[in-house]
């Protein structure tokens, strides 16, 4: 949260440049074993890692290392949630740089609808046999001109860098980040057939509800549910589909 508040008090118009500063140091962070251990270590005084921050990142703007400085200043239960967390900021700070016309969250949904329907495209921006840089090549071929510039900003950055994040959850954690800088949830909703714009907005009354905040759908069509729906909302999961009502009938017989 005191990271956070850094992140707030960033002028609007420097929030993009500022997630590209966060990114290109995470990156930096993330290479560096030692660079890692110096601004994690629990037991060094918050100055010593200040002062790390200010000689490494001196080139990079006022707010970037103002929100670095903040995040080096508490406590990391280990070295690899300070690279996360600074991830994080990263996304929140270009995704609250977009105008209120640009729709990352949907961006994002239909960029993962893309992967998740085309085995290149999975491969190619999530095997672990391609290199960070030209998986960060294929988001910012396909997507420049067609998405937002905050959209390939995050995506490209994220993609180069999964840490053993799975391609899928990868843009699923992304999504919810975006969404919450916006203070909105994400649900995620699975049916056989492609739902209808009534059906849809019926779904999501109900869920902006039951959170107690507003949601915004992605849907996915999976042809295997046979029929109902799948809903992931968060951690918690509402299974309605048939092929779970069958899957226990048969547990049920067998039994």
């Amino acid at each position: 949260e005191f990271a956070k508040r850094a992140l707030d008090a960033t002028p609007a118009a420097d929030r993009l440049e500022t997630g590209r500063e966060l990114f290109a140091a995470g990156g930096a962070i993330a290479g560096s074993s030692s660079l890692r251990t110096a601004l994690a270590d629990g037991s060094a005084p918050a100055a010593a890692k200040i002062a790390v921050v200010d000689r490494v990142f001196a080139s990079l703007s006022a707010a970037t290392r103002a929100v670095l400085t903040a995040v080096v200043s508490v406590r990391w239960s280990n070295r690899d949630d300070l690279v996360d967390g600074i991830e994080q900021l990263a996304v929140r700070s270009v995704a609250a740089s977009a105008p209120a016309s640009v729709s990352i969250s949907s961006e994002l949904a239909a960029f993962g609808a893309a992967v998740s329907s085309d085995p290149n495209l999975e491969y190619a921006v999530g095997s672990a046999l391609v290199s960070g840089a030209d998986k960060a090549s294929v988001v910012t071929k396909l997507l420049t001109g067609k998405a937002s510039v905050q959209t390939v900003e995050i995506l490209s950055n994220v993609v180069a860098s999964p840490r053993s994040r799975r391609i899928g959850n990868l843009l699923r954690d992304t999504s919810a980040i975006v969404a919450d800088e916006a203070s909105r949830s994400i649900a995620t909703v699975e049916s056989a057939v492609a739902l209808t714009d009534a059906q849809l907005l019926r779904i999501r009354a109900s869920l902006t509800q039951r959170a107690g905040r507003e949601v915004a759908l992605e849907q996915v069509v999976s042809p295997s549910l046979v029929g109902g729906l799948r809903i992931r909302l968060g951690d918690e999961v509402i299974d309605g589909s048939i092929s779970r009502r069958l899957a226990e009938l048969r547990l049920s017989l067998a039994g």
